[in-house]
C-alpha cells in the first residue's frame, strides 16, 4: 500500500497554477472556436475497450446519468430500458458514431 494511504490522507498534488498564470500570453497559440469543436466534439474517442457510451439527460432536472458498457447485448438492454420514458433524451456514442434520440410532440399532440 502507498504510504500516503496508509495514514488515511491522500497524498497532495501541488498544481503549478501561479507559475502559469506568470507565463506571458505570446507563448499561447489562439485557438478559435471551430478548431475546439472539431478536436473536442467531433473527434471522439473511446477507448478500445469499450463498446458504447450512453448519456440520458431528464428534461426536466438536466441531470445526466452516464452508462459505459464492454457488451453490446448490455448496451442495447439499457436502450430499451431508457427509451421507454420520454422525458428523457439519450446520446448514444460508438465508435463509429453519435446518435441522439428523444421524444418530441408533434403538431396534433402525438408522439
Amino acid at each position: 500500500m502507498y504510504d500516503s494511504v496508509k495514514n488515511g490522507k491522500k497524498k497532495y498534488f501541488r498544481n503549478n497554477w501561479s507559475k502559469w498564470k506568470q507565463v506571458p500570453d505570446e507563448f499561447f497559440e489562439p485557438i478559435d472556436f471551430d478548431e475546439i469543436m472539431e478536436w473536442k466534439v467531433a473527434g471522439w474517442e473511446l477507448p478500445i475497450d469499450v463498446c458504447c457510451l450512453i448519456r440520458a439527460t431528464n428534461k426536466d432536472t438536466k441531470k445526466v446519468k452516464e452508462f459505459v458498457y464492454k457488451q453490446r447485448k448490455a448496451a442495447d438492454n439499457r436502450i430499451k430500458e431508457l427509451i421507454t420514458d420520454q422525458n428523457i433524451e439519450l446520446c448514444i456514442t460508438t465508435h463509429d458514431a453519435q446518435h441522439y434520440l428523444s421524444f418530441q410532440d408533434d403538431d396534433e399532440g402525438n408522439i
